[in-house]
């Protein structure tokens, strides 16, 4: 993953506990850098450690920190970094979810080492997706619930989420029913 993400968990970290609170987190990772870049790739086993520490030293399940951080990743990073990016994506929930799979092609051109998840939709109904998520990542499925979370958060829309089908039951990807 690009530092950007590795920072983004550091800038969560410390909005929300404190510039101490992140210091013990990277001691508890074990992670050695100083400062993420954020235009450069990293192993994705950072990012792991980083969440997971930060999953020991709050107190918190691994699920939860996921789902904060991808609610944090829409509202904050991806809103003051990449705002005409986002606004691109369409004026409502609905047509942001339908130009989803569209979206990694225009972040590609900024990030050309990127491995992004693919994205399709089915199933579009007056107030309902189904937004299928394919990755090569596996462990991701909490970060993209918070992900959703945070695009309803950011366009003032409440989003009920259900998985409908996981990797987990031995699916081929994972499947988010979406309701607004």
């Amino acid at each position: 993953m690009y530092g950007i993400v590795n920072k983004a968990i550091e800038e969560l970290v410390i909005a929300n506990f404190g510039e101490e609170k992140w210091e013990a987190i990277k001691l508890r990772s074990g992670i050695d850098i100083d400062y993420f870049i954020s235009s450069e790739p990293y192993d994705d086993a950072i990012t792991f450690q980083l969440a997971t520490a930060v999953s020991q030293e709050m107190d918190m399940t691994l699920s939860a920190v996921l789902i904060a951080f991808g609610e944090w990743w829409v509202v904050k990073t991806t809103k003051e970094k990449y705002g005409g990016l986002m606004e691109a994506g369409g004026d409502n929930l609905k047509q942001f979810l339908i130009n989803l799979p569209l979206f990694h092609n225009r972040v590609m051109l900024i990030y050309p080492k990127l491995t992004p998840p693919e994205f399709k939709v089915t199933h579009v109904t007056e107030n309902s997706i189904n937004l299928h998520y394919l990755s090569k990542r596996e462990g991701l499925q909490d970060f993209v619930r918070g992900l959703i979370q945070g695009l309803g958060i950011m366009y003032s829309t409440p989003v009920t989420i259900n998985l409908i089908q996981t990797r987990d039951e031995g699916s081929s990807h994972e499947i988010f029913n979406i309701i607004w």
